[in-house]
């Protein structure tokens, strides 16, 4: 008689931002170099806006860490009072991160000091990441976990996973979830078993 797998303890793994975990590649390059140098800033402010999975907490946490900064993020979501005293502290000595899924003409905040403030502030895009930032996630999210897998998985993923670092964190997720309870290692034919199960890795 065949025995059933066992399943996989739902075990959570934290999500590892810490600075030094930063992968730097064309996705980002533009904007890490532009925190990097806050005192060339016009106005000790930046806003750094791109859509979930980008890397805008990554980054916010990069940045606090190689400076004395404050950093308010989903910043949309603030209360415009608190953004508006907040952008008026800012300085040279700390100037201020803010990040956001949204330009600020799209928060809807309806506070006129605060977006005559917003229109001054430098504003950082980032895009959906590209295969060399996904590929360098993906391997470090395989690390935090003491998994080994090889290159050529890593590109198969790539291709097949949406472009974002949430997908990422989830297609490894449901990989080491599946390779526990198979009792399989993680390779490219128990991957293909799992986006057969799932559809695709569209997290």
């Amino acid at each position: 008689m065949i025995e059933a797998p066992e399943p996989a303890l739902p075990l959570a793994w934290p999500v590892d931002l810490s600075p030094d975990r930063l992968a730097i590649t064309e996705a980002n390059r533009a904007a890490a170099a532009w925190l990097a140098a806050p005192g060339l800033w016009p106005v000790p402010v930046t806003l750094v806006v791109g859509p979930a999975g980008s890397g805008k907490t990554h980054l916010a946490r990069w940045f606090a860490a190689h400076s004395q900064a404050m950093v308010i993020e989903n910043a949309q979501g603030e209360d415009p009072e608190r953004l508006f005293h907040a952008w008026n502290a800012a300085s040279r000595e700390m100037p201020l991160l803010l990040t956001s899924p949204l330009a600020p003409r799209d928060w809807g905040h309806g506070l006129p000091d605060l977006a005559s403030r917003l229109a001054a502030t430098p504003l950082v895009r980032l895009g959906e990441p590209d295969d060399e930032l996904l590929a360098a996630v993906l391997t470090k999210l395989f690390a935090e976990r003491g998994i080994k897998v090889g290159d050529d998985l890593i590109r198969w993923l790539v291709v097949r996973i949406e472009r974002s670092l949430v997908a990422a964190r989830a297609a490894v997720d449901a990989l080491d979830a599946a390779a526990l309870a198979r009792r399989r290692a993680i390779t490219i034919p128990l991957a293909r078993e799992v986006v057969d199960g799932q559809g695709e890795f569209g997290f």
